[in-house]
């Protein structure tokens, strides 16, 4: 489990040092080209610089955050008896009478098709704390779905 988290950061951190370099030296001499260009009003490269250096400024605040959320994750903590990061959970879709299941993971490691859905998506969040038996209703962007828990297994269990 530790290498997990070891290689989600290490993504992060690529990526953090990609978009630093791109801030610190590819985007000022951008600038800096596009202001000798003259004009600043009507100078397209200077405007289109200016507005990925605002946003390569959020995402690496963004990344920065998630690094320190991840720093906080103790595993430890995780609860044996529902539904947390790491729970494989069958459920029954309602509606369809047709099982699915869904292993809850970070959003860096997230694969819908693949079953692996984020803790914080819609349906992540619906589950999140759910035992067998309990019922949930989710608000996906493809409408309401009504689901039952029917299988469970933590992070504990896997482990086994």
């Amino acid at each position: 489990m530790p290498d997990l988290a070891e290689k989600i950061k290490k993504k992060l951190q690529d990526e953090i040092a990609v978009l630093e370099h791109e801030l610190h030296n590819d985007l000022p001499k951008e600038i800096s080209i596009a202001r000798a260009h003259g004009d600043l009003s009507e100078n397209a490269e200077y405007k289109y610089a200016k507005e990925r250096q605002g946003y390569v400024s959020a995402r690496l605040g963004q990344l920065h955050k998630r690094m320190a959320d991840l720093s906080m994750l103790n595993l430890s903590n995780l609860p044996r008896d529902r539904a947390a990061y790491g729970s494989r959970i069958t459920v029954l879709d309602v509606a369809k009478a047709q099982k699915i299941e869904y292993k809850l993971v970070t959003v860096e490691e997230a694969d819908a098709p693949q079953g692996l859905i984020s803790t914080s998506s819609p349906i992540g969040r619906a589950l999140m704390g759910k035992k067998v038996g309990d019922e949930v209703v989710v608000t996906t962007p493809a409408g309401q779905k009504e689901y039952e828990v029917v299988k469970l297994a933590t992070i504990y269990d896997e482990e086994a």
